[in-house]
């Protein structure tokens, strides 16, 4: 959530930081709203001071023997009043809380400025692209040939959108998980954790992908509880009302977690295989710090995603996101792609965001300074370190030989009984 001085201090600001991410608000409604809950509270408190001052008369009044009737009606009348305001100006905040629930995070001012994906930056390419001298296959062919994914199965099992990893695949998808929480974990210091992938709705406020993306989440009506669209969910939450102490910070979290998304609007080819689907697995880093090193621990997180994909050999990029490609509570945010050579194109496996105090004001996770015990938000970042069904389009893809058979990158061999190919001849 926005810092609510904002609106009264800097509406222009305000407006013009939720029009770069393509939204729209009606900026003076929101200061007229603000300006009728100040003037609510001065009121009520003029009140209770008149009653205190009534409260104080009565009993005055009745120290010195005499009739304090009158006062007491005056002050049953005040209260009355102060019940009125009070009404009316907790309406009124659950108003304003509302209008500010659905203002977008503002977009860092290094932020490149654009309206759509086209205008994201590439900041870096790593790598080289495989070159092939053979036809290539796909990720869907290699998989089925291979034994690894049994997507038939899957679909008889749930419908669409699903995948059932068999054999050397399932055996992949573990040792990829392994290999990311040892490398985060062991290389980069973060703290493993095993969160719920059930989190109630205050947790999916918190971070930001309520109210605007519930059509996309999976909803346990019943218990009303959301299936996790990621681990950011609920180890951001890990520290939700709470007060951190500086010296603590920051504070790493690397977590593994089957991720859920319904993913409304997908339609046409990346339904079919593992690019766009509804059930997936994905290791999740998340940050705690000050404001202060906000900045650093962005780009330090970036670092440890990256890092994944370096040991790998993988073909990839970095591109900086856009203001109208920024997600509702991102306020920076870099992406990891992958070269996918038989598919032709960049997915996706990573995305590097800063968030700012926008997450940590809607989840109320706060910090005391040690220079001087004041009470301040924390800053709160997540990478990807990073999504499995994409590494898996992209490792397979481009680690192919001639006789469809896929080489299995160094670093993952101890994790796949040592095999250093998977092949045909591995599945009968």
């Amino acid at each position: 959530m926005l810092d609510p001085r904002l609106i009264r201090n800097d509406p222009d600001r305000l407006a013009e930081g939720v029009a770069a991410k393509g939204y729209e608000v009606e900026v003076d409604a929101l200061v007229a709203l603000d300006v009728e809950r100040r003037r609510l509270i001065a009121a009520t408190d003029e009140l209770k001071q008149q009653r205190n001052s009534a409260s104080k008369q009565i009993a005055e009044l009745k120290r010195a023997d005499q009739d304090a009737s009158e006062a007491i009606a005056a002050t049953r009348i005040l209260s009355d009043q102060i019940k009125e305001l009070d009404d009316g100006l907790s309406q009124l905040q659950e108003r304003l809380d509302k209008e500010m629930c659905v203002l977008p995070n503002l977009p860092d001012p290094n932020a490149p400025v654009g309206a759509s994906p086209e205008e994201n930056l590439v900041v870096e390419t790593w790598g080289e692209p495989p070159v092939f001298d053979y036809p290539l296959l796909d990720h869907i062919e290699l998989a089925t040939n291979l034994g690894l994914v049994d997507f038939e199965a899957a679909r008889r099992i749930a419908g669409t959108g699903f995948s059932l990893f068999t054999g050397d695949g399932a055996r992949l998808v573990r040792g990829l998980i392994n290999f990311m929480l040892e490398h985060h974990t062991g290389l980069n210091g973060y703290r493993e954790v095993w969160p719920p992938v059930l989190v109630r709705r205050e947790c999916m406020v918190g971070t930001g992908q309520l109210p605007k993306l519930e059509d996309d989440m999976y909803l346990v009506e019943k218990e009303d509880l959301f299936l996790i669209p990621t681990a950011e969910v609920p180890v951001t939450n890990i520290h939700r009302e709470t007060i951190l102490r500086e010296a603590d910070l920051p504070i790493a979290y690397a977590a593994y977690s089957v991720c859920f998304r319904r993913e409304a609007g997908a339609h046409g080819a990346d339904t079919r295989g593992l690019i766009r689907v509804h059930q997936f697995d994905k290791v999740e880093l998340v940050r705690f710090c000050s404001p202060e090193t906000s900045e650093a621990e962005h780009r330090l997180m970036l670092e440890h995603a990256r890092g994944i994909l370096e040991r790998l050999g993988l073909h990839f990029r970095v591109v900086e996101l856009c203001t109208g490609d920024l997600s509702f509570a991102a306020q920076r945010c870099w992406d990891l792609e992958l070269w996918a050579p038989a598919s032709k194109r960049w997915l996706e496996v990573s995305s590097c965001s800063n968030f700012g105090d926008f997450q940590a004001r809607r989840s109320d996770i706060r910090y005391r300074r040690s220079s001087d015990g004041k009470v301040a938000y924390v800053h709160t970042l997540n990478a990807s370190g990073v999504a499995v069904p994409r590494l898996v389009v992209a490792l397979l893809e481009s680690n192919q030989t001639d006789e469809g058979s896929v080489i299995v990158p160094e670093p993952l061999r101890p994790y796949m009984g040592g095999t250093s190919l998977l092949s045909s001849l591995r599945h009968g």
